[in-house]
Parts: C-alpha cells; sequence; structure tokens
C-alpha cells in the first residue's frame, strides 16, 4: 500500500503532469479575457452596422461559442474522453427538457420575438399595465427599466401570448387630450383658440395636421378630443405644454370648463324644498 501511494504521489508532481496543468491555467487565463474582447467587439461592431439587438446576440453567440471551445480544449488537453461526456450531457439535457416544460417554452418564444422582432433594445414597450424602455431580448425572458427606474423582467412565453405596445416604433406619434367646456361656449370659437395653440407650439407637428374631433354631449360638458402629432421623443414635453397653455387660453379668453353638476329632485308630488341662500358676511 504504501509504495502504491507513493507512486501515486510521484506522479501527480511529476514534470509532465506540472507542464499540463499549467498549459491549461494559461489557455484559461489568457483565453477567457480574449473571448470577452472579441465578443464586446463584435457587438459594437454589429451595433454600428445594424441595430442594438444584433449586436447583443452577436456578442452573446461569440461569448458563448468561444467558452465552450475553450473548455473543450481545456478537458482535452488534460486527457478527458468527450464523446462519454457528450452523450451524458444529451441524456441530461433531455431530462431537464421534459422537467423545465415552462422553460422550453421561454426558449420557443425567444426565437420567435429575435426572429419576428416587434419591438428591440431601446424601444419603449408596454405589457399590461407594465411600460418601460426595453433593455435586452434573451433566451428566457425580456427586461425592461420602467420610468421610475425599477428593472422587470418579464418571461417570454407571457410577452408572446399577451398584447405588446410599442410606443417608439414610428417616428411620430399623436396625443389625444381630453378636453370639455361649457354647454353656453361657442363651438366654433373654441376650435380657433384650439388650432391656435397647436400652431404656436413649435414640438406639434403641422403635418400630420391637428385635429379636433367632437366626442359627444357629457353630463356636464361638450367633450372634444384634440389630436396633435409630435416627434415620438417630443410626445411627452408637447402633450404636458399644450394641456398648460390650453388652461392659460381658456382663462384668458372667458372659455368655462365645467366641472360636474348635479341637480336634486324630490318627486313630482312631493311639495319643493324651501332653499334659503344666506350671505355668510352678512352677520345680521
Amino acid at each position: 500500500m504504501e509504495n502504491i501511494l507513493n507512486w501515486d504521489f510521484k506522479g501527480l508532481i511529476s514534470v509532465e503532469r506540472i507542464g499540463l496543468i499549467i498549459r491549461v491555467l494559461v489557455m484559461l487565463i489568457a483565453g477567457m479575457p480574449l473571448i470577452y474582447i472579441l465578443s464586446r467587439w463584435s457587438r459594437r461592431f454589429v451595433t454600428k452596422k445594424l441595430t442594438a439587438q444584433r449586436g447583443m446576440i452577436t456578442g452573446k453567440i461569440v461569448n458563448y461559442t468561444g467558452q465552450i471551445i475553450i473548455i473543450i480544449m481545456a478537458l482535452r488537453e488534460l486527457g478527458f474522453e468527450l464523446t462519454p461526456l457528450l452523450g451524458a450531457a444529451g441524456i441530461l439535457g433531455i431530462a431537464i427538457g421534459f422537467a423545465s416544460q415552462t422553460s422550453v417554452s421561454n426558449v420557443i418564444s425567444g426565437i420567435f420575438l429575435i426572429g419576428e422582432q416587434p419591438f428591440v433594445v431601446g424601444d419603449v414597450i408596454r405589457v399590461g399595465q407594465t411600460i418601460g424602455e426595453v433593455l435586452s431580448i434573451d433566451i428566457l425572458s425580456v427586461k425592461l427599466r420602467t420610468f421610475d427606474n425599477q428593472f422587470v423582467r418579464i418571461p417570454n412565453e407571457n410577452i408572446l401570448k399577451s398584447e405588446v405596445v410599442t410606443l417608439t416604433r414610428f417616428p411620430i406619434r399623436r396625443a389625444d387630450l381630453l378636453i370639455g367646456v361649457a354647454y353656453k361656449e361657442d363651438i366654433a370659437r373654441v376650435r380657433e383658440i384650439l388650432m391656435q395653440i397647436a400652431h404656436d407650439n413649435p414640438l406639434c407637428l403641422q403635418e400630420p395636421a391637428p385635429l379636433i374631433i367632437f366626442e359627444g354631449f357629457g353630463t356636464s360638458s361638450i367633450d372634444l378630443k384634440f389630436a396633435v402629432w409630435a416627434a415620438r421623443e417630443d410626445w411627452l414635453t408637447m402633450r404636458n405644454e399644450i394641456y398648460e397653455e390650453i388652461k392659460i387660453r381658456f382663462d384668458r379668453e372667458g372659455i368655462e370648463i365645467p366641472f360636474p353638476h348635479v341637480s336634486v329632485y324630490k318627486g313630482a308630488a312631493s311639495e319643493p324644498f324651501n332653499v334659503k341662500v344666506v350671505d355668510p358676511d352678512n352677520k345680521n
């Protein structure tokens, strides 16, 4: 037994084994940073030539492929036989696939999202009640950053099954401003003032032209929809400015923006209410 232990110990510290370990360490230490640098370079190059989403996918493919190649080379250098390992990995992969059907569904959904591209990295999307900027579209999930700086991860399967609105798909966007004016107001005059407000705002596009839509007779107001267009990056600023300008102009022009009024009836066969108006300044 002592001879066997001595023989194994001598084998472990042999010059050839030490050289082998050094070669594997050098391969890993030099190869992994090199793969990382190549993946970053390929991502920037493809992003500049194509899109940020394709650049991200290219960088990940280069990174994962390079790591797999280096690991295989290190294992072969250490004398491992790869054929049994690959067979065991295939059986293990099948078992894991059956055990994690949700993950497989997310992977398939991710492939559809990457291929169809309903949105790309940098777009602002709405999924249900969540609105945010797309940070990445990965194999398992889509990652968003909301406007209050929260990180949201949505599984790809949920994205594919839900209604997704891409708010930044097109270069311009319309803001529908809901406005109510009193029944006594002249609608033609209100229309003229609204069109003047849109004309004077530098962020409001004149083509497509602003549009005023009569929505109907409300409980206490005539309801209008004032539809104005802006570049997508100016949409929120323009919307807020137009609302502020409408309030200022309506106050200046004496146009009433009514609030809901309620009329109370006691009944046709009942005596009318006695209503007495009291002057709060009159102390008598």
